[in-house]
């Protein structure tokens, strides 16, 4: 083995990346694999009658995947992320193109597949990252200068994954999915008129799915359960989730002291921040509100210093993608959202939400990292 081409390679790395940006994204893992510890272990010793730490070295697995994926894709030079960032996108869209066939039904949606060494692996965690990439680059070539051709190609692809989410189905995916596209044309300059009816147009078309679609029948049920608070299963985990909240006070109440993670199912994932807050009090979620939004307002401030566009766009939108996702879990998780099934990134335990968080990393530590002239 080459130990001086592995040390300087390292240390090549090392030397370039942002330093304070890298430490935030070890620091919210670490918080994520303290919560999955001292929680989601002591679920599955309750449930399985023994000292099982099953669901935590799993959690640590994935996280010592998701920092080798960071380190892999901080380390290339970034014109070559963004040559095979396409080549990636259209393998992780074949995934998403299999779920139908092949896929796993869980809770009557089917949006996993099975991988040899990722079981329950969701394709569409895959499809994000390069999605931004994607559309970035298509917003930003100048190989095409009619810019309405862009917005109209780079609709249409967002349109297919979109598609392809409401079949299995997943609501949630597919706003976040047209979220990120929204912000990405809004942000390279399009004419807001535009941008409102292109919305418009999209929010008629939800309604008439959601009233006149069997299919999507659970969205209507999980609207009226929302806004119904007497009756509707997710309304009523949702009612536990926000009980959790305030019983646990601002301090918590204690470790292993919390009800929630044996009251409402995935807990783990969709309820964390509950489970949070229940264990350890309000003042623990502020301080992960605080870690994420110093998070974000240090990738933006590298957005200024970006002489590309491109590699503007690509950074707005991973932090969008990951800023919306994180307000979703929160709120539904103090009911100001009808259940999605969001998870939080970096804290919540899941292989496919990890892996995704990972790749949106990787793709913001490379380009932000100082660049060798």
């Amino acid at each position: 083995m080459n130990y001086k081409f592995i040390h300087d390679l390292y240390y090549g790395w090392w030397k370039n990346i942002d330093k304070f940006i890298f430490s935030l994204i070890i620091l919210l893992f670490v918080t994520g694999l303290f919560f999955s510890l001292v929680s989601t272990s002591l679920l599955v010793s309750d449930k399985l009658d023994t000292n099982d730490y099953a669901f935590f070295f799993k959690h640590l697995s994935f996280v010592f995947l998701g920092i080798l994926i960071i380190f892999v894709l901080s380390s290339i030079d970034d014109k070559k992320l963004f040559k095979i960032s396409p080549i990636i996108f259209l393998l992780s869209l074949f995934f998403l193109f299999l779920v139908p066939f092949v896929g796993i039904e869980v809770n009557s949606a089917q949006r996993w597949i099975d991988l040899y060494l990722l079981p329950r692996f969701q394709p569409i965690e895959l499809v994000k990252p390069f999605l931004i990439v994607l559309i970035s680059l298509i917003l930003s070539s100048e190989k095409y200068t009619n810019i309405y051709f862009k917005y109209l190609f780079s609709f249409l692809i967002t349109l297919l994954i979109a598609l392809l989410l409401a079949a299995q189905p997943d609501i949630g995916q597919t706003l976040l999915v047209f979220f990120s596209w929204s912000v990405l044309i809004f942000i390279s300059g399009i004419n807001v008129i535009f941008l409102i009816v292109s919305c418009l147009i999209l929010s008629v078309a939800l309604y008439f799915s959601i009233s006149f679609v069997p299919k999507f029948a659970y969205i209507k049920n999980r609207l009226l359960s929302f806004f119904n608070t007497e009756t509707g299963t997710h309304n009523a985990q949702s009612e536990k989730a926000i009980d959790s909240i305030t019983s646990g006070g601002y301090f918590g109440k204690g470790i292993g002291e919390g009800t929630l993670k044996n009251r409402v199912p995935e807990a783990h994932t969709d309820y964390i921040i509950s489970v949070i807050a229940e264990e350890f009090g309000v003042i623990a979620i502020i301080l992960i509100l605080l870690v994420f939004l110093i998070f974000i307002y240090s990738v933006f401030k590298k957005v200024y210093l970006a002489n590309e566009e491109r590699t503007k766009l690509v950074l707005v939108g991973c932090v969008s993608l990951i800023l919306l996702q994180a307000m979703i879990h929160i709120g539904v998780n103090i009911r100001l959202f009808p259940t999605t099934g969001m998870t939080l990134p970096f804290i919540s335990y899941g292989g496919s939400s990890i892996i995704s968080i990972s790749i949106l990393s990787g793709i913001i530590l490379n380009l932000t990292k100082r660049k060798i002239l």
